[in-house]
């Protein structure tokens, strides 16, 4: 435990350990996402499982390193009996780049590497797009609806596209992250948003409607988990640098919502009554969450 120097300095150290395993892991990630690529179609299984086991090593790493600078407290309620052999959608409010660091310290080795929607612009920034890439994170094609005006014909194939970089999902179980919100939380764009919801921004069901179209019956549940910094949600650096002690996590099972969502994935469409209610239910039931959070966390 290095948590006696001074914050910064932790932060600079731990900032140099997770570029530097990034690095390092990347280099055997690329080895065999490439065989995957050129290799026959039987090793293709065979070099899949060895970059997602290349990946739970990066995060153990980085969990590590995460341990060594920080005394991060996690308080986890549910996740009850999940495991690796499953298919998971993962719901989550998102405050902070820290969210994906404690979904992985949550989850890693619990269920499948979680994945999540990436534009497709983002696989071109250096190391860590060509990883998003070998790693099989779905990429996520939108057009404009002013582009489409002009371009009519290529309307749908932007989900064509995306669609089809889920179907993959189907052979090997995965977990597909997904930020309904679309973008981090700040009151700010709580407020801009005329957002209903106190501690939330709306959400946007189209992403989770594809991953439910594309996978069907495959997936096993959907996984709401619900994230609260009692001291605040904090940037990046800060958090690496100890500035953040305690998390509450609650984890909830959900069903798969059994409508039809497919006549509702389409660029720039309205989603179904009944699919987009139901999401509404699930972040009323999330802002209700964090509201309790926050009052237990005045209490204490």
């Amino acid at each position: 435990m290095l948590t006696f120097l001074p914050k910064p300095i932790r932060g600079i150290l731990a900032s140099i350990l997770v570029i530097s395993n990034t690095l390092f892991w990347c280099m055997p990630l690329y080895l065999f996402a490439f065989l995957r690529f050129v290799g026959p179609a039987a090793a293709e299984p065979w070099c899949t499982r060895r970059v997602m086991n290349i990946a739970e090593l990066w995060i153990d790493c980085n969990n590590l390193f995460l341990g060594l600078f920080t005394k991060l407290e996690i308080d986890i309620k549910g996740g009850e009996g999940l495991g690796r052999d499953k298919w998971y959608l993962v719901f989550c409010n998102h405050q902070t780049w820290a969210d994906i660091v404690i979904l992985q310290r949550v989850f890693n080795r619990k269920i499948p590497m979680q994945k999540f929607f990436i534009k497709q612009q983002l696989i071109y920034i250096p190391v860590i797009g060509i990883a998003w890439w070998a790693l099989d994170f779905p990429i996520m094609k939108r057009y404009t609806r002013e582009f489409l005006k002009k371009h009519p014909e290529l309307k749908g194939k932007d989900l064509e596209a995306t669609r089809r970089s889920c179907e993959k999902f189907k052979l090997t179980p995965v977990s597909i992250l997904n930020f309904l919100e679309g973008t981090r939380y700040t009151p700010a764009k709580q407020a801009s948003q005329k957002s209903p919801h106190k501690h939330l921004l709306k959400p946007k069901g189209g992403g989770a409607a594809l991953v439910i179209n594309s996978l069907g019956d495959k997936l096993d549940c959907i996984l709401n988990v619900t994230i609260h910094y009692p001291e605040g949600a904090p940037g990046f650096f800060a958090f690496l640098s100890g500035n953040t002690e305690r998390v509450s996590v609650i984890v909830e099972q959900l069903p798969v919502p059994v409508e039809d969502t497919n006549d509702e994935i389409d660029s720039g469409a309205i989603l179904r009554k009944d699919f987009r209610h139901w999401v509404n239910g699930v972040w009323e039931e999330k802002d209700q969450q964090l509201a309790q959070l926050q009052s237990l966390n005045r209490k204490a």
